[in-house]
């Protein structure tokens, strides 16, 4: 026997919805947590109205009264809307009626769940960018301390995975922080087309009621409104934004967190994980998994494919509200969660999850060529032109490859057959530290550039 159709929510219709049909158009149990947003946007709606004279001043006050006891119900874990409640602004407004009578039913004068879950959305999606910044910020600082700390800790350098110089420990991880810094720019850029009120928009059109939009706005703290009715209720650009920026950040912390992983596989061996962040293997007693860079590295796909889907849901949808608007809560609220989620899971990580093996750092940047360059820019210094001087140590290098001796156990005599330029000194060209310090170019390895960018950095994150 059919199930009996569930009950009609507007009387323009005979029969209620199939239950599977219902179940499927609901977005109560995601969008119940836009419900802080929903009841602040209500609130300034109400008095707006009551500011206008659309509804009395004290029908004003008992719909904002009744909006907060909402409020304190859910607080307290009363407030549980069901299925058939629909949506959150559905379930709120129900549920005002219930407290407060007839006058309940005013609170939607003038308004649209078509501007009101787009003003829910923009109000809860402000506060989460700057949670996120400072998340950031803690990544930033846990970064920079390490960074610190190790200003003269020398680490290989690589292009294509391949070693090519030694770089200052600390100038490495401040390239992380960089990228974080730009991560916050770009967020903070989105925000200010987040933080733009759709509110008063109505379905599509505006309303013929005396609403004042600018009041809405100011008492929600918005930087202005939509000044096109149509675009105030269609507009995802600002979803599509935040997901391409935390999307970004989901890309830096997977660069970051495969770096990770490499160091601390035995053939790296560069780090030691601690017990705080890492587990073994249900077989291997010896073994310590990376395991949280790993699930970072993981997860950056998920926002990805969340960046994905809201292009190409958006990409053929006429004007101006269509339903599946609805697939953006679900999106966001997850990528968000995602992003949190990592930006904090990596940070302990850097605060207490690993140890660099300073040891094992310094024999790596001192058993190999990464020093070959240092040879061609000391023959330069000699008037030598630097192609020349490139080839004549590609050929040094490649016969102490043949050898089986590196640079800097090449005997002097040795060096003045292959140049008669070449003097003693060039041993000392040739130790890490000394490669490391001579690249004082503005933004390069040299200890004097990364102690000034560690200056800087600590008056920005500390002060």
């Amino acid at each position: 026997m059919e199930k009996a159709l569930s009950k009609t929510w507007s009387e323009r219709f005979d029969k209620g919805l199939n239950p599977f049909i219902e179940k499927f158009n609901a977005s109560i149990e995601f969008d119940i947590c836009l419900l802080e947003e929903d009841l602040d946007g209500s609130i300034a709606h109400a008095r707006m109205l009551g500011i206008q004279g659309i509804i009395t001043k004290e029908e004003a006050l008992r719909l904002e009264n009744g909006l907060q006891q909402i409020r304190k119900e859910a607080s307290d874990g009363l407030f549980q809307p069901v299925i058939s409640d629909e949506d959150v602004h559905f379930a709120v407004e129900k549920k005002l009626i219930d407290l407060i009578g007839p006058v309940g039913k005013k609170l939607h004068t003038g308004r649209s769940r078509n501007d009101q879950v787009g003003t829910d959305l923009r109000l809860w999606l402000r506060k989460r960018i700057d949670e996120i910044d400072m998340d950031l910020v803690r990544l930033q600082k846990s970064l920079f301390l390490l960074a610190e700390e190790n200003l003269y800790t020398l680490i290989p350098g690589y292009t294509h995975l391949q070693r090519a110089q030694p770089l200052s420990l600390a100038h490495h991880l401040l390239a992380y922080i960089e990228m974080a810094q730009r991560d916050r720019n770009r967020l903070k850029d989105v925000r200010k087309r987040v933080n733009i009120s759709p509110l008063g928009a109505a379905a599509l059109a505006g309303t013929s009621i005396s609403i004042s939009r600018k009041i809405t706005s100011s008492e929600l703290h918005f930087q202005g409104i939509y000044s096109n009715s149509l675009d105030a209720v269609s507009d995802r650009d600002f979803v599509v934004e935040f997901l391409g920026a935390s999307s970004l950040i989901m890309a830096h912390l997977s660069r970051l967190s495969e770096e990770v992983i490499l160091w601390a596989s035995e053939e790296f061996a560069f780090i030691q994980l601690t017990d705080r962040c890492a587990t073994g293997s249900s077989l291997m007693p010896q073994k310590k998994n990376p395991d949280v860079p790993e699930l970072v590295r993981g997860k950056s796909g998920r926002v990805f494919g969340h960046l994905q889907a809201m292009l190409t849901m958006i990409k053929g949808l006429p004007l101006a509200y269509n339903k599946d608007f609805q697939e953006d809560k679900e999106a966001i609220f997850d990528s968000v969660k995602t992003v949190k989620n990592s930006l904090i899971a990596i940070s302990i990580l850097f605060e207490e999850g690993l140890i660099f093996r300073k040891e094992r750092l310094n024999q790596a940047v001192s058993s190999d060529f990464s020093n070959a360059t240092d040879v061609a820019d000391y023959l330069v210094a000699k008037d030598i032109p630097f192609r020349e001087a490139y080839q004549l140590v590609g050929r040094i290098v490649k016969t102490s490859l043949e050898e089986g001796i590196l640079l800097k156990d090449i005997p002097l005599e040795r060096w003045k057959t292959f140049h008669k330029f070449f003097e003693n000194d060039i041993y000392e060209k040739l130790l890490p530290s000394s490669v490391v310090e001579s690249r004082l170019s503005a933004g390069g390895t040299g200890f004097e550039r990364v102690q000034e960018q560690l200056l800087s950095w600590r008056e920005k994150l500390f002060n």
